[in-house]
């Protein structure tokens, strides 16, 4: 195909003259929410579908990257059901002729998989499309798209500095440019001032119609339950389904945003979105499968992809509180890529975390030396081994934990890893 080595290219041009061979398929789509964002995008997008699919309409989901399958990027919609996984078949059609198409040319893996997306949403009929951004935001290939019904940004952090920039200001002004004239803009939590202001000056430049988390509507967990609340009401519902307290604010963002892209979201319907929600390899449990099997009997085993300091700190702040609710040896299993800052991955588990195992990530050329991660671990404070594979690590852990009380073990520090280990358990997404 004449790939492009970079893998990402400051501009759009290459999409642009690729979509229009194929007939402008990214100008035919249902409405569009478009979802960007450093931590918590993938989310706000299982959100999304779950608050639509819950009132009975087909909804289109793109989400990246995948964790086992290219195929799990797609997912199509059922109407009045739940979306399915594209099939091999209008899959390999899709990129077949997207490959036809742009004859040879320079392009990015994700420009690719990006026009399929357009092609395979554009022509199976759907309501909506929930549209995740890629990289960055205002040169990602899913910017095409020029009309969608609203625009979400989630929490900024750093992340991806050689493309993005190396602080939340810059990494803001590149996420909102997903942000269209006039189109309604809904702002997740964020942690950074600096970085809440760009995203608003910019919507506010655009005359974009704009609600922000904590200003314009807030969720918060009382009692056990989840109380939403904007300014059309308050709504009294469960807990979501997807563990740690930040989901409560993903949950509200994308409650929001649903109800600025037109749709209805009453009490009823959010309640069973909060209960049939899902986003494999972020805070997921795996209580079946051969890894599971490995592991000490009776451990409790959660997976998590977030790799950047802000997703340790939402990681450790979820592992804390399972420490509160019942107190296990919480071990780290981690691998991470040679491109993230692992030192301040590993910092916000200091006070929490009893071991650190540092593991390849197999079938990756980026992934760090587990001695150089182990390193990395040990300069945040933490106690570090280097292991060979991810069964010695659970090999180590059984070792430690025998006769003790079962430990709670959480893998993480990477989506390649996330996927490796789903794979190996042999519980891929479905």
């Amino acid at each position: 195909m004449g790939l492009h080595p970079k893998g990402y290219d400051l501009s759009l041009d290459r999409i642009r003259r690729l979509l229009e061979v194929l007939g402008n398929p990214h100008l035919k789509l249902p409405p569009v929410i478009h979802v960007a964002g450093t931590n918590g995008k993938g989310s706000a997008t299982a959100f999304c579908r779950a608050l639509l699919e819950a009132q009975g309409l087909s909804v289109h989901v793109h989400t990246s990257p995948h964790l086992v399958r290219w195929h799990e990027r797609y997912r199509i919609g059922v109407k009045g059901g739940r979306g399915q996984i594209v099939d091999d078949a209008l899959f390999a059609d899709a990129l077949r002729r997207v490959a036809e198409a742009n004859g040879g040319q320079p392009i990015t893996v994700f420009e690719i998989l990006t026009a399929v997306t357009f092609i395979l949403f554009s022509e199976q009929p759907a309501d909506v499309v929930v549209l995740e951004v890629g990289l960055g935001g205002r040169f990602d290939a899913t910017n095409v798209v020029e009309n969608p019904a609203v625009c979400i940004v989630q929490p900024i952090s750093l992340d991806h500095q050689a493309y993005l920039g190396d602080r939340v200001e810059l990494i803001a002004a590149e996420k909102a440019g997903i942000m269209k004239r006039g189109i309604p803009v809904v702002i997740g939590h964020q942690e950074f001032d600096g970085a809440k202001d760009v995203l608003i000056s910019t919507a506010e430049r655009l005359g974009c119609p704009l609600a922000v988390f904590a200003q314009d509507f807030l969720a918060y967990e009382e009692f056990g339950r989840l109380v939403y609340q904007d300014e059309f009401g308050l709504m009294d519902l469960p807990l979501p389904r997807l563990p740690g307290r930040h989901q409560i604010g993903n949950a509200a963002t994308a409650i929001r945003a649903v109800k600025a892209a037109g749709y209805s979201v009453t009490e009823e319907i959010a309640e069973k979105a909060m209960l049939s929600v899902e986003w494999p390899g972020r805070l997921q449990r795996l209580t079946e499968g051969r890894l599971v099997e490995h592991a000490p009997e009776g451990s409790e085993i959660w997976l998590d992809g977030g790799h950047n300091p802000g997703a340790g700190e939402v990681i450790a702040e979820a592992m804390a509180a399972m420490e509160e609710r019942q107190a296990r040896p919480l071990h780290l299993v981690i691998g991470m890529i040679n491109t993230k800052d692992p030192i301040g991955f590993f910092r916000a588990f200091v006070d929490i975390a009893h071991n650190v195992y540092t593991v390849p990530i197999h079938g990756s050329d980026v992934g760090l030396d587990p001695v150089a991660l182990a390193q990395s671990a040990a300069e945040a404070g933490l106690k570090a081994v280097p292991m060979g594979s991810l069964a010695q690590a659970l090999d180590a852990i059984r070792e430690r934990s025998e006769g003790g009380v079962p430990p709670r073990i959480m893998i993480g520090g990477s989506l390649y890893l996330a996927g490796n280990v789903l794979a190996e358990n042999g519980t891929i997404p479905t």
